[in-house]
């Protein structure tokens, strides 16, 4: 009784048998908890892909050709600076981000 209460207890809130018999309740658990942790990968591509995207706004508001040049002479100039902080930079301290070009191009 004790597995099935804390599997039906897991399940709460979830629609019609899914939360109601341990059947159901097990197997939409299964799925919820594969779907979890295929999506904590994913969300780590998407966010890689957001950052780009804002630099690469940022780049040609400050008349940079593109990102992937960008890049290319950053790491000329071996400067480690991961896209997170480029893009936090780039959207939050714009005269800093325009010194970075300065320093780069």
């Amino acid at each position: 009784m004790k597995r099935r209460r804390n599997i039906l207890k897991a399940a709460k809130g979830y629609r019609f048998a899914r939360s109601k018999k341990k059947k159901s309740a097990l197997d939409a658990l299964k799925h919820a908890g594969k779907y979890a942790f295929r999506d904590r990968r994913a969300k780590k591509r998407s966010m890689r892909g957001l950052h780009i995207v804002r630099i690469n706004a940022a780049l040609r508001a400050n008349g940079f050709k593109n990102y992937s040049t960008f890049i290319g002479a950053l790491k000329k100039a071996k400067i480690e600076l991961d896209r997170k902080v480029l893009s936090e930079i780039a959207e939050k301290h714009p005269a800093a981000f325009e010194r970075l070009l300065k320093k780069v191009a």
